[in-house]
């Protein structure tokens, strides 16, 4: 014989519900926005739906676009956090100079940070795809995001000098400035440690 459930945990379990799909769709947001692997830098989007693959998948083209300014915004952001944490702060602090405190630990953290800018910044291309607006307002940038491939090594290596670092400062500002006016604005956000050297 089945006992019937009072109407106060009936209420109280609704409460639960209502609290909990939110919070577990923000978490999947973030999660996919940021992106675990490399197979997914560029390609699965975030929706309650889910295609028959089992990736999530956007059901329109308003979430596809939604959805691709989301992660634009995420990988944007890390690339512009990485470049001014471990590139440019240090570097106008006089990290990169000869005979500096912890130089050596500065070059690689910064040739790191090159490395992942420049992988972040081209998976937020990628992601823009979803977007044409947005997709077209970069397509001007790419050239100045691929002249940032190789930097990484040349900051690993003490090579770099000021035009290198605003190299990397021009390039955040532009991708921001694009961004800010798509409505997909982008704000600094400093990865983990194991994100930067994750690429």
């Amino acid at each position: 014989m089945t006992v019937p459930q009072s109407p106060v945990r009936n209420r109280a379990a609704l409460r639960r519900a209502v609290v909990a799909l939110p919070l577990a769709c923000t978490l999947s947001l973030g999660a996919v926005a940021c992106g675990g692997s490399k197979k997914n830098e560029g390609g699965a989007s975030a929706s309650p739906s889910a295609s028959p693959s089992g990736s999530p998948s956007p059901t329109s083209s308003a979430e596809k676009q939604k959805f691709a300014k989301t992660r634009f915004v995420a990988n944007a952001g890390l690339a512009a956090g990485a470049t001014y944490q471990w590139i440019i702060k240090p570097y106008k602090a006089g990290g990169f100079k000869k005979g500096a405190n912890h130089r050596k630990t500065t070059l690689v953290k910064a040739g790191l940070a090159g490395v992942f800018t420049y992988n972040r910044l081209k998976a937020a291309v990628r992601n823009a795809q979803g977007d044409p607006t947005l997709s077209k307002a970069l397509a001007p940038l790419n050239s100045g995001i691929e002249s940032l491939k190789n930097l990484g090594t040349k900051l690993r290596k003490g090579e770099a000098g000021s035009a290198d670092v605003d190299q990397f400062q021009n390039v955040i500002n532009n991708v921001k400035d694009v961004g800010k006016k798509n409505g997909a604005e982008v704000t600094n956000q400093v990865p983990s440690a194991s994100q930067l050297s994750g690429g």
